[in-house]
């Protein structure tokens, strides 16, 4: 049911598995994304040029941990990862999703440690871009300060709707807009934003939401027997997409 890269984009240049070591920035199908579109040519090869790219991360495999000192960013080029926080008595609290052309690790900026652990959820692929040669480059490239300053805003922005999400949202509100957040998001990748895979377990997306796991299917089952989403194990469909913002409470 998901429909990959390739299928979504076309028979482009850009055929490469987004494992391959071989992709770099100029030819990488996220760099709309992840990169400002206003740099050129020239600017871009002198990124690529600080990038580390290692092997994939296996699922469960750790990307960095709470406590871990801070001296990258990453940007996910293939897969999910989730990060999240260890609560005082041992409990996982899971902060957020990333998919490809997102970057996380920004939680270690202030106070120069992980304020989080990043996980993945399936092989996952990741940029690894160390902040001290970022921050060197950002002062000759304008654009790319902006843009990661951006990244920051929208960062923070997230987290605020989250505490919104949880403080004020039903259920039905939560998981909606969740199904929703990772429709755009495909979208963005020039994806289906109407047939996806999830990544993440229904305990995730429970502990992510600060719903109960049963709460989580019951609310699936509903929106299945209103005809707004269609899931069969991790497959999701959106027939819908109008009814699942009006129980999102997002309106048009």
């Amino acid at each position: 049911m998901t429909i990959h890269l390739a299928e979504a984009e076309g028979s482009g240049a850009f055929t490469s598995c987004p494992h391959d070591y071989s992709v770099n920035c100029g030819n990488c199908r996220l760099n709309g994304i992840c990169l400002p579109l206003a740099l050129e040519s020239g600017d871009i090869q002198q990124l690529d040029d600080i990038i580390q790219r290692s092997k994939p991360l296996q699922k469960t495999q750790h990307l960095y941990r709470e406590g871990d000192d801070f001296q990258s960013v990453y940007a996910v080029r293939s897969g999910t990862l989730k990060a999240y926080k260890t609560t005082d008595d041992g409990r996982e609290q899971v902060t957020g999703f990333y998919f490809p052309g997102e970057i996380l690790g920004m939680d270690g900026i202030s106070h120069n440690a992980h304020a989080s652990s990043a996980r993945a959820l399936e092989t996952s692929a990741v940029c690894e871009i160390p902040f001290t040669s970022l921050e060197k480059l950002s002062i000759l490239m304008p654009n790319l300060q902006r843009h990661f300053f951006q990244l920051m805003s929208r960062e923070i922005t997230e987290d605020q709707q989250l505490i919104t999400l949880l403080s004020k949202n039903s259920a039905d509100e939560r998981v909606a807009a969740l199904m929703l957040s990772i429709s755009s998001r495909n979208a963005r990748r020039k994806l289906s934003s109407t047939q996806f895979r999830l990544p993440m377990s229904r305990v995730d997306i429970g502990n992510y939401l600060g719903l109960t796991v049963e709460t989580v299917s019951r609310v699936f089952s509903r929106m299945q027997k209103m005809d707004i989403l269609r899931v069969e194990n991790k497959e999701i469909e959106i027939p819908d997409i109008q009814g699942l913002k009006n129980m999102a409470n997002l309106g048009s």
